[in-house]
């Protein structure tokens, strides 16, 4: 299936092109050779954690290669947020969707007709539209990327009818490389994504599925209201998401919670496009919100400092389970996963899948999958080595979910030695961070991204401001050196964070 070539990466210099454009010194991991095949002219499946970084992965060779590149997005929310994003970089970005008007739609086409575009972002309907077809290929088309690409196949946990018709990408951009990025895909839904989109011939990539930051915890289900106030009660502040099965127990809950003193918003398919769209807005903006959802709230969810996932009820499978857990701590800090279990939640799940299908395959396939996740829950070893192994990843005992820090340090005394060497690991990130900074810093990136009407997370991420804080720059050339901080971003907002640094320090701080 894999196809790796020697790879020439032409004249343009991807080092280049990370630091001028997007002000990074180097890649992470697992981001070059995705690069390096793209710039080539290759297919790619690239299966990466989230908070990996793969927007860089198709960024940067799209860049090197020149001409348009397509990004094929789920979520009109997404990709606008995606396409602010690059135009703070400096990068012609644009989107063409549905929630504009068609005056709007019809400029913005003329501008990537004329060559004035780097990246379009659309919908797989509308871009898989005959006449859009049609038009691309009269285009100098460098790349397309097709973001959340498990959404194309039939045995994943999030299969759109819509993404189905990405199988024609081959046939109508014949000398196009396409790039395929998911965060959550078990070796059938691999092989099935790159059947349906390379004919099975593509190189592809794993990264790894561990977020070795967030803490894994399941427990018996008693009293789920309850249960979720005393998890959160200890949580004031922090932003968080709540998922439950049923759309009225998602307004149940957060009436709980508001009672109790946080503030809580509902979100659910049944809620107007305006309220839904509406509370993602200040969940992405606003610091310290819980969101009360089913599963209709998630895909395109980038907000980096999410300290928790609660599952009230239990979700479909353990690749639901994985994606809807990994929301959480996107900038790298510590988070918990927390699930609450019955098994008349499993018996629940199982009705479900005997009413939704009539395929005898797709049912059996599903029971399977629900049994996997059930087995997760109600294991007494590491959970950890349970979830990774689903995706077919080898790991050590974690130190990092309630059974491995549940065992005692007689029983087994190298969970503990890891416990300790994750909590060596947090204060020496921690060394030098002024967290009274910090929160200045994340306040002033809160005031300009609602100025911008943008989520705080496009301005800079937390890493960003978190070497800011660590670092203390006070010139624009040391600020420059902040990784992250490309010469596009240093010019808009440069010296408004320079300003609060030099504020906070003659203050005495």
């Amino acid at each position: 299936m894999a196809v790796d070539s020697e790879i020439s990466t032409g004249g343009q210099d991807k080092h280049a092109i990370l630091h001028a454009r997007f002000g990074f010194n180097s890649f992470r991991p697992g981001q070059e050779k995705i690069v390096d095949w793209l710039a080539a002219g290759q297919h790619v499946l690239a299966v990466m954690p989230t908070g990996a970084g793969k927007s860089l992965c198709f960024q940067v060779p799209a860049l090197m290669r020149g001409g348009v590149c397509i990004v094929v997005s789920p979520l009109v929310a997404l990709m606008k947020d995606q396409v602010e994003g690059l135009k703070l970089d400096g990068i012609s970005a644009e989107t063409i969707n549905s929630s504009q008007s068609r005056e709007e739609n019809v400029e913005i086409w003329k501008r990537v007709a004329a060559g004035e575009v780097a990246f379009l972002y659309l919908s797989p309907e509308r871009l898989m539209d005959g006449r859009m077809l049609q038009a691309l290929a009269r285009l100098p088309v460098g790349l397309v990327a097709v973001d959340e690409a498990h959404c194309i196949s039939q045995w994943g946990a999030s299969f759109r009818p819509e993404y189905d018709a990405l199988q024609g990408l081959r046939a109508a951009l014949p000398d196009v490389p396409i790039g395929a990025f998911t965060a959550t895909a078990d070796a059938a839904t691999q092989k099935d994504i790159a059947q349906k989109l390379f004919g099975g011939r593509a190189n592809i990539q794993l990264s790894g599925f561990d977020r070795p930051n967030i803490r894994l915890h399941v427990a018996r289900k008693d009293n789920k209201t309850r249960q979720l106030l005393d998890f959160v009660e200890s949580r004031k502040g922090e932003s968080g998401i709540v998922y439950a099965l049923s759309r009225a127990r998602t307004e149940a809950l957060a009436d709980e919670l508001n009672a109790g003193g946080h503030r809580a918003l509902a979100y659910h398919a049944g809620l107007p496009a305006e309220q839904r769209a509406e509370v993602q807005n200040l969940f992405m903006t606003e610091p310290g919100l819980i969101v009360c959802a089913t599963i209709a709230f998630g895909m395109g969810i980038d907000k980096p400092d999410v300290r928790f996932v609660f599952h009230a009820d239990l979700p479909s499978t353990l690749e639901a389970y994985y994606q809807e857990i990994g929301r959480a701590g996107r900038d790298g800090e510590a988070a918990d996963a927390y699930m609450i279990f019955g098994m008349e939640d499993a018996a629940k799940r199982r009705r479900f899948i005997n009413m939704e299908s009539s395929d005898e395959a797709r049912r059996k396939s599903e029971g399977i999958r629900l049994s996997k996740l059930v087995d997760f829950a109600e294991a007494k070893s590491c959970r950890r080595q349970a979830l990774l192994s689903y995706f077919g990843q080898a790991s050590e005992t974690c130190g990092n979910c309630d059974n491995c820090l549940g065992l005692s340090s007689v029983a087994s005394p190298r969970p503990t030695k890891k416990v300790a060497r994750a909590d060596a690991m947090r204060e020496a990130v921690a060394g030098g961070l002024n967290e009274a900074l910090l929160q200045r810093l994340k306040a002033l990136r809160f005031k300009l991204a609602q100025a911008k009407r943008v989520p705080a997370y496009v301005i800079f991420h937390d890493r960003v401001l978190i070497e800011m804080a660590r670092e203390k720059p006070l010139t624009e050339m040391d600020l420059g050196e902040i990784s992250g901080v490309g010469p596009a971003k240093l010019e808009k907002f440069g010296r408004a964070f320079l300003a609060e640094i030099a504020s906070y320090i003659e203050a005495g701080g």
